[in-house]
């Protein structure tokens, strides 16, 4: 992938060196059930852990933290601002386009644990998006469970994780994830499962939609890219992570889509660049 020397983001806070790790309780219930997958291995892009922890209550919000900068020489936080800032330029474009204004989400570095708007974030979760304070929520060394624990290496890879977290943030601009969420004790949990699996595959749709238009505009793309990718969207399915740590599959379980299905929605987001191509909820077919 071609980064280096492109535009990096101002919306990146580095709180590893404490701040904001400690745990909290407060914010409102609004993540999508991924009971199964955090128990099966919670290596899975886009999850969000809070309430998987059983952490979240109503009311409260986010204690003050100061807000750092990532250091010049730190490669890996200039990689992921690199890519924040494409999607930024990316998002900005689509929605201007669409007669709307893009609000810029902020990406977090942290480690262990972090204070979020909506509860305690912890890392052994993986990256999650907090639709309350509209942040992105990585601790870099998800990466190297990426690559060694998962078997899915390379900086396209690695954006493809950023990128499907910025798709969760154009979800809640457009109040698709808000909508899914209202649905939590309207149906049962197969069913909101199903509208979990749809809420995700989504995501990995936007995320193809950005790497589209990033390669038009930048040509950042190189031999080898998106195969990085559809390995890794393959590593992250329900199916794949289910099988590996339990030996067995439970469709129903599912909170964010098969292998096959999570490669097919990024690749058709890639494919068109079209935001109306990533329509999962009208699909006939996932």
């Amino acid at each position: 992938m071609k980064w280096e020397g492109n535009r990096q983001s101002d919306n990146v806070e580095d709180r590893r060196s404490g701040g904001g790790g400690a745990p909290m309780l407060g914010g409102r219930n609004i993540g999508i059930g991924t009971i199964v997958i955090a128990l099966v291995g919670g290596w899975v892009l886009g999850v969000n852990p809070l309430m998987i922890l059983g952490v979240i209550s109503g009311g409260g919000g986010m204690p003050a933290t100061q807000q750092q900068a990532p250091p010049a020489n730190d490669t890996m936080a200039k990689f992921v601002s690199t890519v924040l800032a494409d999607t930024e330029d990316v998002w900005t474009q689509i929605f201007r386009q669409g007669g709307a204004t893009y609000q810029d989400p902020r990406l977090v570095l942290f480690r262990g644990a972090i204070a979020t708007a909506c509860g305690t974030g912890q890392s052994a979760m993986g990256p999650f998006y907090c639709p309350g304070d509209q942040k992105v929520y990585i601790d870099l060394s998800f990466y190297d469970q990426l690559k060694n624990q998962l078997g899915a290496p390379g900086d396209f890879a690695q954006a493809y994780v950023i990128a499907h977290e910025v798709g969760h943030h154009v979800q809640n601009l457009l109040g698709i994830s808000g909508q899914v969420d209202q649905m939590r004790g309207r149906v049962s949990k197969v069913e909101y499962n199903k509208l979990s699996v749809k809420l995700e595959l989504q995501a990995d749709c936007l995320a193809g939609v950005w790497a589209h238009h990033a390669d038009s505009q930048r040509q950042i793309l190189e031999q080898g890219d998106v195969q990085e990718a559809m390995n890794a969207a393959a590593k992250i399915g329900d199916d794949a992570l289910q099988k590996a740590q339990t030996g067995q599959i439970v469709p129903d379980s599912f909170t964010h889509g098969s292998s096959a299905q999570r490669q097919r929605w990024f690749k058709t987001g890639l494919q068109t660049g079209s935001v109306q191509s990533c329509d999962t909820f009208s699909a006939s077919t996932l």
